[in-house]
């Protein structure tokens, strides 16, 4: 399963996820040996592989011709494509997804070799030993697909409301894969429930890529919103002398998203941030999360109250992010890039990399209706330069690649950040009553004020982490540190102020569910987790999760 939805009806197309592929580590004790391995799956949930770090190598069957394209959603931390021991393609980062398109290719059976490194260096500066665990392995699903001479790349759908009117921008991106220029037509349609309404064009597909664009009017559609997420299917048809050569579908929502002051406006509404950080781990898949997994996770997040979930620190597998879509979970998708220090982002591979990892995410998630914010850099250098820049230079390529959502990046630096002129929205991790004495609502609205004084205007402001730690199970009625009694009573005391102050847009709690810790990077971390989760890694709920259930549907989701 690759998407919720079917995304093509006439291109010829083939998962070669979903079941088992030969793997054969290149380090270690079982060097050479030959293992069956399921894909999507993450080695390390593997017995002989429960502490790999190297490289191994994926081999596949498929039978194929001509013009291929494969697609990946996630392979970690690189992978190096092979067809018949020729390399074809390299990328670059375990969470965005790539492709590559393979011409001429001989009708008949092939091997796809996959090399995979989930090993921490220089070279891959994204990836290291970090508050969440780093798993290899082909972690999301994979597709072939068999063109004709033209394909859609990709379509982008921009939903901007008018008055009362709903209109939408739609740009397409076809590749024409042959050698000739070919005239033809691209049609698209957007069904509903009161019918469909569809346009035509006509062009010269040139051997190479054409875009296409246009903004048009749809009457009578429905809004999506938290309440009622209504989606529909946009259906794109290549038409070459009355013949279909190729379709594109996506689950599309006619949303906005705008600013004004310290608000976000969600379709013309103040929205209220009742949200949750949310790793995707799991101690028997890893990131490679089931699909009825991820169904649960939204089905325990809605069932507290929550309306916004934030992707914490990378980009999220695009079925849970279809899943958001139907659910009407508000998404804050953040590219990766966790605590680095100062030798990281002088790291020459950082700006190169973030870049990329910034670039993907965007370009394949762009539809989504559920993503109202796009996010980078949590907890980085954000107090001095030249790592003060970067920030800058991240969100300014946000801001290009899509103008139409706001943009933010997760402050630790409290009292001295100096980037807060540079995101849309401005958000700070803090933990009061956990790692700081204080106030809350003092803490709080004195971070509102240095991050309106700093910006040089207001801007709406997020509560992007706050938390505090308990061991499922320990209980203890004085409400000790790491007792389920200890963290109820400081998650209520924290986020109540939080939700009451209207300078302030919302909160996100740190965090969902317990997630493993790499072993390497701080070992006094209890049982090799971070233990802030509302549940335990099982989805267990501990004594907190009925204390933020009553506390966050006291408030509703958008400001009266």
């Amino acid at each position: 399963m690759i998407r919720a939805f079917k995304t093509n009806v006439c291109r010829n197309y083939e998962i070669l996820s979903n079941t088992f592929w030969n793997y054969i580590p290149n380090e270690g004790e079982h060097k050479g040996k030959s293992y069956q391995i399921y894909v999507p799956s993450c080695l390390e949930k593997h017995p002989d592989f429960l502490n790999y770090r190297g490289s191994g190598t994926f081999y596949k069957n498929f039978y194929a011709g001509g013009s291929i394209r494969l697609v990946f959603k996630g392979v970690s931390h690189t992978a190096k494509v092979y067809i018949d021991d020729q390399f074809v393609t390299f990328h670059y980062n375990a969470y965005t997804p790539f492709e590559v398109v393979i011409k001429d290719l001989d009708e008949g059976n092939h091997i796809l070799k996959v090399e995979v490194d989930n090993r921490f260096n220089s070279d891959s500066v994204l990836h290291k030993e970090n508050d969440y665990m780093t798993y290899g392995g082909i972690t999301r699903g994979v597709v072939i697909e068999r063109l004709q001479s033209l394909y859609i790349r990709n379509l982008y759908f921009t939903p901007v409301k008018k008055g009362d009117l709903w209109t939408a921008k739609i740009r397409v991106i076809v590749e024409n894969v042959s050698d000739q220029d070919i005239l033809g037509n691209i049609d698209f349609m957007l069904e509903t429930i009161l019918g469909g309404f569809g346009s035509e064009s006509t062009v010269f597909l040139k051997n190479s890529l054409t875009e296409l664009e246009n903004e048009f009017e749809f009457p009578n559609v429905l809004p999506w919103d938290m309440e009622s997420p209504n989606l529909y299917l946009l259906k794109t048809w290549i038409i070459v002398d009355k013949e279909i050569h190729d379709d594109l579908i996506e689950t599309v929502g006619f949303r906005e998203i705008t600013l004004d002051g310290n608000q976000i406006l969600l379709n013309g509404k103040r929205i209220r941030i009742k949200g949750f950080n949310r790793h995707e781990d799991h101690p028997e898949f890893g990131c490679s999360l089931p699909y009825a997994s991820m169904v649960h996770d939204i089905e325990q997040i809605k069932d507290m109250g929550a309306n916004a979930i934030r992707t914490s620190h990378y980009p999220n597998d695009e079925l849970f992010l279809d899943l958001c879509d139907e659910a009407g979970i508000l998404v804050w998708e953040e590219a990766h890039a966790r605590g680095f220090k100062e030798e990281d982002m002088d790291n020459p591979n950082f700006m190169p990399q973030s870049i990329s990892c910034i670039n993907e995410m965007v370009d394949c998630h762009y539809n989504h209706p559920s993503i109202f914010i796009w996010g980078v850099l949590n907890e980085c250098i954000s107090q001095k330069e030249p790592y003060a820049s970067y920030h800058k230079i991240q969100l300014e390529q946000l801001q290009i690649l899509d103008p139409s959502r706001p943009n933010t990046f997760a402050s630790n630096k409290h009292y001295k950040d100096i980037c807060f002129a540079y995101p849309t929205v401005v958000s700070n991790n803090m933990y009061p009553l956990w790692y700081l004495p204080g106030d809350v609502a003092e803490v709080l609205q004195k971070h509102i004020n240095y991050a309106n004084d700093t910006a040089g205007k207001v801007k709406p402001f997020i509560v992007s982490e706050i938390g505090c730690g308990a061991i499922y199970g320990y209980r203890q009625r004085s409400k000790e540190k790491w007792s389920e009694e200890g963290q109820a009573d400081i998650i209520a005391k924290q986020i109540t102020p939080m939700l009451e102050n209207a300078a302030c847009t919302g909160v996100f709690i740190w965090q969902y569910c317990d997630c493993q810790v790499s072993a390497g990077w701080f070992k006094e971390r209890g049982r090799l987790h971070n233990n802030k989760g509302i549940v335990d890694e099982y989805r267990r709920p501990k004594l907190a999760y009925d204390v933020v259930k009553n506390i966050f549907n006291q408030y509703g989701n958008y400001f009266e």
